[in-house]
């Protein structure tokens, strides 16, 4: 039988897409990147993924799993010809209070989890901008952040187990309830390896108290080395706020022209600040964020009103990516982190990047962990342009690095980051990510070519020859 004669057996014919245009829409993800797609699988269930599994690698075809496309590194969209397994009908969710954990299936839309639970006083807290789309199971295989995951961290901090399906078909579970399971922390190995190690059909979460008190606080700045001092000031005086986000102001006004945020378009840059907790604790963090403002010189400044007011302000912070839709068909980004103290030297020599590129760069990011998200909007139909935007794109992953940074801080390192790996490891950390890789799936079966550069596995590093072998 053909290997679409065995997934219809599996699935049926209604959760197996094989026409053209079925296959052409599932070839890429929020990046550029597009590749071919030999057949979409809808499984429901950790069995289908299971079954799915062990017909592929009976007939050869790679893996890729999905969740619903917003990633923006290539992770979704095949290296290979493959398979890609849909997941977004696994939406299964078990809440448990007593314990504040819950059990969600891959495919359920990280917004509608913090929506089912926020009555009860609890809330999912990694919140990436696209977090009305996205989905768990690819903020666990991206290990997803957010603006509000500054005081609380990114996916990995908020994951107790998950249940995979391996390169056998075999369902494992990785971890347990208690937050600290005796034996090697493989839950840990599993968030964040962007689909190479298996296929995630359940993760039990933490859930996080909603906070007593919320102070959102919009100011407005000169400079962009005034907004990121004062971001790094209230840092620096002990306060770790919920949130501190940065625009410059070719972003605040995409934004304020996409959706009236409130956003002052005369400033340089505008810093979003929320502190959350106890209400006096609110009030003197608050109070602590204003000061600091003002010693840098903050030439305007407003704390939300109430609720709407603060909503508003959040909406126009994750409608950035969006906003520049109105300013060219395409845009690029790297998510790259640099230490705080960089912040500033880093911004310029970006800025300087741009500028000799010509390209158009807006940029919004996460100033309190220096997770910057340096954005260019171009049209990729007009040849060439492309690979000025990539040129220029690795020019800025190079002076993150040079700065002591990293690559990704949560987008993943999919395709379009893979080859700048060598930046930042060495042959033998790239060949220890690759045996890692090989533990867990020998045959290269799932989501092949993604994140680890052609040659990562040096075949003879550490290895003794083979018998007969010579040199």
């Amino acid at each position: 039988m053909t290997l679409i004669g065995d997934l219809v057996e599996i699935l049926g014919p209604d959760r197996v897409l094989s026409e053209p245009l079925e296959r052409y829409l599932y070839g890429t993800d929020g990046g550029v990147a597009r590749g071919e797609v030999i057949v979409v699988v809808l499984p429901e269930t950790a069995s289908e993924v299971s079954d799915v599994v062990i017909a592929a690698k009976r007939h050869g075809s790679p893996i890729v799993p999905r969740g619903a496309g917003t990633g923006l590194a290539g992770g979704a969209a095949p290296a290979v010809p493959s398979v890609v397994v849909s997941l977004t009908n696994m939406k299964n969710i078990e809440i448990d209070l007593g314990n504040r954990t819950a059990w969600v299936g891959p495919g359920v839309i990280n917004l509608d989890l913090s929506k089912l639970t926020r009555s009860s006083g609890f809330h999912f807290a990694p919140d990436p901008s696209s977090q009305s789309a996205c989905t768990i199971g690819g903020n666990v295989a991206n290990n997803s952040g957010g603006p509000h995951c500054l005081a609380e961290g990114t996916t990995t901090s908020h994951v107790l187990a998950v249940e995979i399906v391996t390169a056998d078909g075999e369902i494992v579970l990785l971890g347990g309830p208690a937050p600290d399971p005796i034996g090697l922390d493989l839950r840990s190995v599993v968030v964040g390896s962007e689909g190479l190690l298996g296929i995630i059909t359940r993760t039990l979460v933490k859930l996080t108290p909603n906070p007593l008190d919320v102070r959102t606080i919009l100011a407005g700045f000169a400079t962009m080395e005034d907004a990121v001092a004062t971001s790094s000031g209230i840092v620096a005086r002990g306060v770790v706020p919920a949130a501190l986000e940065i625009m410059d102001q070719k972003m605040t006004r995409a934004v304020e022209n996409f959706v009236g945020a409130g956003f002052p378009t005369d400033a340089a840059a505008i810093l979003l600040a929320e502190v959350a907790g106890h209400p006096a604790a609110v009030e003197a963090e608050a109070r602590l964020v204003e000061q600091v403002a003002n010693e840098n010189h903050v030439t305007s400044l407003r704390v939300a009103a109430d609720g709407v007011e603060r909503a508003k302000l959040w909406l126009g912070r994750k409608s950035a990516f969006g906003a520049v839709a109105q300013l060219a068909p395409d845009y690029y980004l790297h998510d790259t982190v640099v230490p705080r103290t960089q912040l500033v030297a880093t911004m310029q020599k970006i800025y300087e990047i741009a500028e000799r590129h010509d390209v158009l760069m807006l940029n919004v990011f996460h100033a309190g962990d220096g997770n910057l998200h340096p954005l260019v909007a171009f049209d990729a139909s007009v040849e060439g342009q492309l690979d000025i935007v990539h040129a220029a794109m690795e020019e800025v992953a190079r002076v993150c690095i040079e700065a002591g940074g990293a690559l990704s801080g949560e987008h993943g390192i999919g395709l379009e980051k893979r080859d700048l790996m060598p930046l930042l490891y060495n042959e033998a950390d790239l060949d220890a990510q690759a045996r890692l890789r090989e533990a867990f799936d020998p045959d290269g079966l799932f989501n092949p070519q993604k994140v680890l550069p052609a040659g990562s596995r040096c075949a003879d590093l550490g290895r003794p020859l083979p018998t007969g072998a010579w040199l």
